[in-house]
């Protein structure tokens, strides 16, 4: 706004200039013209009179060049005062956004740094000396993703980027980003009016971690609490919720209800509870003494008749939640002393023919039971193959059927993230965030079932590279760093400068189970990870100073659902060694463990020692930003779900949308609009059937025209990657990430 008076008057100095040099060459040529002209016929007052005339046109002219001279040197007083003006706001800007404890940014339309204060610089101290006025957004983000100055970009550089893109072409609001040293920013962007961007960076780090430290109390509290509650209980308790999930038990449980004493998987649902109980006790009594109690039934008291002969007496009761608490009283030795003292209180002669038949029929009765136990063996052994045909049926169905299990999963995500583009209420957006959260963990589960079930079915493919160690050793660093922090343990990372030869994906796996199976178990001391050469092998070695494991346990922790102890700050769902385990046996590499009760933990891995390469410079990712206004979407996917929430976000974000469900009804969207699609985007599985690939062909050879195409699919194969990226289309997989979606629309359409 200051540099406009002197640009006018510099513009004004300028035209005098012009003006002055005219009159110049004027003046010079009247001056020449009178001193070579000649009057032909020697008339002298002719010469004398033309002197004069020329002589008043002079000075008039000289005139008008001493006023032009003093108008240039008031212009140019004016011009040195605005320029001090202008000099000294500047400073007053300079010295304003230096005295603000956050980081500031200004860059104009362009993208470009304009205006940055030190506090900026101090976030990203790798780079700071490259930070000047003049670089593009895009420049820095490039080198913050090759310095690993964010958690994000260190673990996915490529995800971190699209993320922190979408987000800048947003700029209406404000996100949170890990730093690699631990710290956490949150970051306010704003457009300014010219069309530049205002960036406001707060360390929230303290804020964070409290945050962190008080969750973390409150659970360990309400965990101890209910759990100590129960322990002092002498009868069997436990506790399901509303989706009738075991959520908490006692140590009596499985002694009262006949369960063996690792059988906590078999009531890990009521169904199972009942299934288990019924397998192992004898069939239910009429009353059906374990069944839910649904909304409106009083709370019930029956008895369960064990075909040992135990008796338990089972109490059930709703919780206001709809969930169910029961509990179970062993009341065999109750109901014996009453036969007892009824007993006693008959003839001496009853009692001797009453003991006698008792003989006898206990006689009977060993001898049915020894029928019985032969029966149950045999019925054993075949449950044990069924089990084992199950699970095989079980893994093959789960690693086919991953896409039915991930599209509601990917609906709620779209829904989620069209809700959070918009203009909500703070408690409202909260809830919103929180959905989110939610989402991410029923993902994290479900992601570690299928991972499972892959390996299970062999879906991996072991691709073994040689590459230096030290690399994923800095990765599981900077990844569990805040983790070691928040809980006050010292993590320590050696760097060996070894090569090894495995698949860096399931290699990988295995290491971070490890470190944060070490880390939820030890409360108090360190966890170390090591690297050493044992003849032609690297031996991995993570080691925590935790409570221990018990040699008897080694073996059966690496099955799935098996958690020994109650060490940790937070249970797992004991599926990270099972999938240690299966990566193992697929790499080939011999897993390590050596740990006693109060001695810590030594997990390890054994890997074959690589051939060193030269390193090779990665090239820098290329990322183009852009809004997706008046962009025409055609979504193709067989659920109405997914059309109806994809149809949402992309509608937030400013786009038309068709939505079709099939080959057929995309052609008919296609040709019946009044504008053919800038991009198409389809699920890959559509009904009876045709896929996501056919329908886009079809929808390019309908408007002659090869529009941008997306693929989205929950089949993780390599196979179908190939055969994507072979049709010249792109692929996504469920759940979509929103920002990850909008980068690439914007990218391919822009």
């Amino acid at each position: 706004m200051a540099a406009r008076p002197i640009d006018d008057d510099a513009a004004r100095i300028v035209a005098l200039e012009a003006e002055v040099a005219k009159l110049r060459r004027i003046n010079t040529a009247l001056i020449d013209r009178v001193e070579r002209s000649t009057d032909l016929q020697g008339n002298a007052f002719s010469l004398f009179e033309t002197a004069i005339s020329l002589e008043g046109k002079v000075r008039e002219r000289t005139a008008d060049l001493e006023r032009a001279l003093g108008e240039l040197a008031r212009s140019n007083t004016a011009l040195g005062v605005a320029k001090e003006t202008a000099d000294e706001a500047e400073r007053r800007l300079r010295d304003a956004i230096e005295s603000i404890n956050e980081g500031f940014a200004l860059f104009d339309a362009e993208d470009r740094l304009v205006l940055y204060n030190q506090t900026y610089l101090g976030l990203w101290p790798n780079i700071a000396d490259r930070i000047v006025p003049g670089i593009t957004f895009a420049d820095i983000t490039d080198m913050v993703t090759k310095d690993g100055t964010t958690l994000g970009a260190m673990i996915a550089p490529d995800r971190w980027v699209s993320e922190r893109m979408a987000q800048r072409m947003v700029a209406s609001g404000g996100h949170v980003h890990a730093l690699a040293d631990g710290r956490w920013v949150q970051i306010n962007e704003l457009r300014t009016s010219d069309g530049g961007i205002v960036g406001v960076y707060t360390d929230i780090t303290e804020v964070k971690a409290e945050d962190a430290r008080e969750r973390a109390r409150e659970l360990a509290e309400k965990s101890a609490i209910l759990q100590a509650t129960l322990d002092t209980i002498p009868q069997g308790v436990c506790v399901y919720d509303a989706d009738r999930r075991l959520v908490a038990w006692n140590d009596p449980l499985l002694a009262v209800i006949g369960l063996p004493a690792d059988g906590i998987a078999i009531v890990a649902t009521h169904a199972a509870l009942v299934e288990g109980c019924a397998d192992l006790n004898g069939p239910m009594e009429p009353d059906d003494p374990l069944a839910w109690l649904e909304d409106g039934e009083q709370d019930a008291v029956s008895r369960r008749h064990h075909r040992s002969g135990k008796v338990v007496e089972v109490h059930r009761a709703r919780m206001p939640d709809g969930g169910m608490v029961m509990s179970f009283n062993d009341i065999t030795e109750s109901l014996h002393a009453a036969d007892t003292l009824r007993e006693a209180n008959e003839t001496l002669e009853r009692r001797v023919e009453e003991r006698t038949a008792d003989i006898n029929a206990v006689n009977r009765e060993l001898s049915r039971e020894n029928a019985e136990r032969l029966a149950v063996e045999a019925a054993l052994r075949d449950a044990k193959t069924a089990a084992e045909q199950a699970n095989i049926s079980k893994t093959r169905f789960l690693a086919a059927a991953s896409h039915d299990l991930l599209q509601p999963l990917n609906a709620a995500r779209l829904f989620v993230a069209a809700l959070s583009d918009r203009r909500l209420a703070l408690p409202t957006r909260a809830l919103v965030r929180q959905a989110g959260s939610a989402l991410d963990s029923v993902e994290d589960l479900l992601e570690a079932l299928l991972e499972i079930s892959r390996l299970d079915a062999g879906a991996f493919t072991v691709e073994p590279v040689d590459f230096a160690i030290d690399e994923m050793l800095r990765s599981m660093r900077a990844e569990f760093a805040p983790v070691a922090r928040e809980r006050g343990l010292a993590l320590r990372v050696e760097e060996c400068g070894l090569w090894v030869r495995s698949d860096p994906r399931l290699l990988r796996r295995i290491l971070q189970n490890f470190i944060a199976n070490a880390l939820r178990y030890t409360q108090s001391g360190s966890v170390e990870v090591s690297a050493q050469v044992k003849g032609e092998t690297v031996h991995l070695e993570v080691i925590d100073t935790g409570p221990g494991i018990a040699p008897e346990h080694h073996a059966e922790i690496f099955e799935e659902f098996r958690r020994i102890g109650d060490h940790g700050r937070d249970r797992g769902m004991g599926l990270g060694l099972a999938i240690v385990e299966r990566a193992g046996r697929m790499l080939e590499h011999d897993l390590t463990l050596a740990s006693a009760p109060g001695e810590g933990s030594r997990f390890g891995v054994c890997v074959p020692v690589g051939v060193a390469k030269p390193r090779v410079a990665r090239p820098a990712v290329q990322v183009r930003s852009g809004r997706l206004d008046d962009q025409t979407v055609l979504v193709i996917d067989n659920e109405a779900s997914i059309l109806e929430g994809m149809s949402a976000l992309l509608q937030g974000w400013g786009c038309t949308v068709h939505n079709a469900r099939d080959e057929a009804q995309s052609i008919a969207a296609t040709r019946g609009g009044t504008r053919a699609p800038d991009i198409v985007i389809a699920d890959y599985h559509l009904d009876d059937g045709q896929t996501g690939v056919d329908a886009i062909r079809a929808v390019r050879t309908a408007i002659g025209a090869n529009v941008p195409a997306i693929v989205i699919t929950a089949d993780r194969t390599p196979e179908l990657r190939e055969l994507v990226a072979a049709a010249g289309f792109h692929i996504l997989q469920k759940p979509v990430k929103p920002a990850q979606l909008r980068a690439l629309i914007t990218r391919l359409t822009q």
